[in-house]
């Protein structure tokens, strides 16, 4: 058969609860324990264990929450970095089972291995394989979910989870997406699953039943979109690099903000921790936005479009103060702030930020730190205006870098 003609083989590959676990690997004591990985103070949960998430606890939920519904859970501080180092040992393993992986976070990645069965064997060993080959190299378990179409894919190690692996074959494509809810689709959120049931379409069934026009003239191209999945239709390949369409970070208070000097300190701090990952990225930004989060939990966002394309803090954190002055008097004062470069595009190496030399000097300003960054990993570093006072005077006026 003509490799083009070729069914495809694409398996998504998900870790469970990916920190939780990293976490047992040095506290084995912990496990079958109700567990929530997340920061101090007024934080969300990063991760749960099964034992929590029976209780109700779930990813991005306050911590305050998860505690109330599960009182007795242990709570461990995260260790990014120790995620980060078994997350690259991971998709360095998916290398070595095929050239074509698209990694979609640090715990999760499409793989395809359509040129791949011939040497490792038909879809089900390669599954077992993986899910084998991870424990045995990292001690962590991994959920499988195989399809020829990416989508199926990602909804079957959804139902694999967890520790498990689920192939679909094409021959059972259909009667696979039928016996699905409607909210099992990729798009289908909370609002779009209320405005199909209200349609009477409850299943995936139900909706590849209703007429396409139909779908359209009531939600336009997404619905011709879900139509299109309900019958397995999804022409996406695994992509090998996803562009980022964005590169943002946010700061939760331990307690509720309304200082305009606390807030725009904080907005410095994520301009630089943006901007390094933009550097890092080798990624230029031609827009910011500002997101706040007052005490009542009501979200506003405001953005800006730059002048020129750029990866520099400072251009970053004064263009975020400007959309906050511009916000006037805040009705509350502020629970979470974040900061978020969009619009962005690669970096060819000219000078972007204009003509402006001062602005040249604070880039090659904030690349000086990367590289001290770099060569020190263990020192994290950031202006000396985000010292405490007593530690700038010790660094002799800002001399001395450091950060959070």
């Amino acid at each position: 058969m003509p490799a083009a003609d070729r069914p495809r083989i694409i398996a998504h590959v998900d870790m469970d609860a990916f920190y939780v676990e990293a976490e047992l690997l040095d506290k084995p004591e912990l496990r079958g324990r109700k567990i929530i990985v997340a920061g101090e103070g007024r934080s969300v949960v990063l991760s749960a264990s099964y034992e929590a998430r029976a209780d109700g606890v779930r990813s991005a939920m306050p911590l305050s929450r998860a505690l109330q519904l599960s009182p007795h859970a242990t709570v461990l501080p995260p260790q990014m970095h120790r995620y980060r180092e078994l997350s690259v040992g991971i998709m360095g393993y998916f290398d070595t089972i095929t050239d074509t992986k698209e990694q979609l976070s640090v715990d999760e990645a499409f793989l395809d291995l359509t040129g791949a069965r011939r040497r490792l064997g038909q879809p089900q060993q390669i599954g077992e394989r993986i899910r084998a080959d991870i424990r045995a190299q990292f001690g962590l378990p991994a959920t499988v979910g195989i399809a020829d179409r990416k989508f199926i894919a990602k909804i079957a190690s959804t139902r694999a989870k967890p520790d498990g692996l689920l192939l679909v074959p094409p021959a059972q494509r259909l009667r696979f997406l039928h016996s699905l809810k409607v909210e099992a689709l990729w798009g289908v959120g909370g609002k779009t699953a209320q405005a199909l049931h209200a349609q009477g379409i409850h299943t995936v069934e139900q909706l590849a039943q209703t007429p396409r026009e139909s779908l359209k003239r009531r939600f336009g191209v997404t619905g011709e979109h879900l139509h299109d999945l309900a019958w397995g239709h999804d022409p996406r390949e695994v992509v090998p690099q996803r562009e980022e369409k964005s590169i943002g970070a946010e700061e939760t208070f331990a307690m509720d903000i309304d200082s305009d000097a606390e807030l725009t300190r904080e907005l410095l701090r994520l301009g630089h921790r943006v901007a390094a990952r933009l550097r890092q990225a080798q990624l230029n930004t031609r827009g910011v936005s500002l997101k706040l989060r007052y005490q009542d939990f009501s979200t506003l966002t405001r953005s800006a479009t730059l002048e020129h394309p750029t990866q520099s803090a400072q251009v970053l954190t004064q263009t975020a103060v400007r959309l906050l002055q511009g916000l006037g008097e805040r009705p509350q004062p502020v629970r979470l702030i974040g900061l978020r470069a969009e619009r962005l595009q690669r970096d060819d190496g000219a000078l972007q930020l204009s003509f402006d030399t001062r602005a040249a000097e604070w880039l090659d300003a904030e690349r000086a730190i990367d590289a001290v960054a770099q060569r020190f990993p263990d020192l994290p570093v950031a202006p000396a205006s985000l010292l405490p006072r007593e530690a700038r005077r010790q660094a002799g006026g800002g001399s001395k870098l450091e950060d959070d």
